[in-house]
This record gives structure tokens, C-alpha cells and sequence, in this order.
């Protein structure tokens, strides 16, 4: 499977929604929405910044109320019902309200440089922009060496059951068009494998998508969400139940044909 071309006749997008899920971020979460907000401004990109605190224990809303009165582009919600990595970024996209969507991490760990290129690659007619820190051009910074390897190894399965060219699916840093979103309903997974879920589902689904490198640095303040032992059969639940439907749903779910 090849990534297939930008699709025609797409309307022009109005505005990026960035959708971060955000758990006990206090030292972090001002720095990261200030620097995204800052990026997309100088570079006229239209966007709202949809923060879901999800069920944090510390400063973090206290910090959000506060960011709120300074930049009205922030929209911060807090996730009342189930928590998870997951459940947090189906509220945000719930709550949130652009054409496009990007979702990026709370820690900085993502670049806010790669959200303006995001833009202008789905303003090209693509539907699904997916990142990668490993193909030429791409990189990242202090990779703890564990979490490299099992890296590589889930990504490289992934890519032989699917059969495509793409070499870091489970990476939450990705970017899609609204249409892509709904179209991949109903989202079902409440915690990290949901990275997986949307990326998979909109290329079997049919819908138009590309890669690109980009960069990803190591947390600096704070813990890590990410409970590796935790994941493993949730990453294969994910995948077997969508290669389930691209088997056996006769293509039920695909996106209607465009003519």
C-alpha cells in the first residue's frame, strides 16, 4: 500500500484545532501551549488550542484559567468522564471545533514548527498527515534506549500486517482533516493505543494521507504517561480488530468515493 495522492476538490481549510490531552503537567503546560501559540501566530495559521486536563492532581487548570485570560485562542476543558490518554483526545476532539485537527503532546516533547508544516500539507489537498522521527530527515533527542527498541519492533509489526510504508504509526503527533475524524467514528480506545487506532483506521478507511520527518525530544520536567507493560495487548487489540475490518467489512466502512 502506497500513500495515494492529495485529494481533489477538497475545501480550503479555516481552522487548525490543536488538541492536547494534559495529566499533572503543571511544569510544562504553560512553555508548551505559549510556544505553539506563538509559532502558529507569526505564521498566520488560524487555530484554537483545545487543552484537556485530565484529571490532574496538581496546578495544572490553575495554570490553564490563568493562560485563558491572556490568550483567547486557548480553550482548556476538563474531562469529566472516564479518564485516559485516549478518552482524554476523544473529548478534546469532541470539544473542539476547526476543520483540522492536530494532536500534539503536553510535554513539549512534540516541535511546534512541525504543526505549521502539518497545515500546510493538508492545505495540499491531503487528508491524514503523519510524522515521522524515523525516516530521513527526522530525529530525536535523548530516546530512552528501552522504550527505542520496543519502539521499533511495535512499528515494524504494524507495518507488515498492514502493509505500509509507514515507520512510526504509533507516534500521537499527527494531523487530520475533520472529515477524517468522523469518518473513523466510533473511536474506541481509551488509552495510548489510540495512537494507533486513527492512523490505521483513516488509511484502511480509504482516506488520502502522506508522511513527513519531524523531530521529538525527550520530557524535561515531570513523568511520563506511557505504562509500556500496560500496552502490549492493548496495541494488539487495536490492530488485530482493524485488520479484522479491512478482512472481513467488504468495505462497509470506507469512505463514499469521490467523483
Amino acid at each position: 500500500m502506497i500513500s495515494p495522492p492529495p485529494t481533489e476538490g477538497l475545501p480550503p481549510l479555516q481552522l487548525l484545532s490543536i488538541v492536547i490531552p494534559a495529566r499533572d503537567e503543571e511544569g510544562c503546560i504553560a512553555s508548551t501551549v505559549e510556544h505553539l501559540h506563538l509559532e502558529l501566530r507569526l505564521h498566520g495559521v488560524p487555530h484554537e488550542i483545545v487543552v484537556v486536563d485530565d484529571g490532574s492532581r496538581d496546578r495544572t487548570w490553575a495554570i490553564l484559567e490563568d493562560l485563558r485570560t491572556r490568550l483567547p485562542e486557548l480553550k482548556p476543558v476538563q474531562n469529566a468522564g472516564r479518564h485516559g490518554f485516549g478518552c482524554a483526545i476523544i473529548y478534546g476532539l469532541d470539544h473542539s471545533t476547526g476543520d483540522a485537527v492536530t494532536i500534539m503532546m503536553a510535554d513539549e516533547s512534540d516541535d511546534s514548527r512541525d504543526v505549521v508544516r502539518y497545515w500546510k500539507e493538508l492545505n495540499k489537498g491531503y487528508e491524514c498527515v503523519f510524522g515521522s522521527r524515523f525516516m530521513r530527515g527526522g530525529g530525536v533527542i535523548d530516546y530512552p534506549r528501552i522504550k527505542y527498541i520496543l519502539n521499533r519492533m511495535a512499528n515494524f509489526f504494524v507495518k507488515c500486517l498492514f502493509g505500509i510504508p509507514i515507520n512510526d504509526t504509533t507516534n500521537a503527533f499527527k494531523a487530520y482533516r475533520r472529515t477524517v475524524i468522523d469518518g473513523c467514528r466510533p473511536l474506541i480506545s481509551p488509552h495510548f493505543n489510540l495512537t494507533v487506532e486513527l492512523p490505521l483506521k483513516a488509511i484502511v478507511r480509504g482516506y488520502s494521507w502522506t508522511t513527513m520527518p519531524i523531530t521529538w525530544r525527550n520530557r524535561r520536567t515531570g513523568e511520563a504517561k506511557l505504562k509500556i507493560k500496560e500496552m502490549g495487548s492493548r496495541y494488539l487489540f487495536i490492530c488485530a480488530y482493524i485488520w479484522l475490518e479491512r478482512a472481513l467489512s467488504r468495505g462497509d466502512y470506507r469512505r463514499p468515493k469521490t467523483s
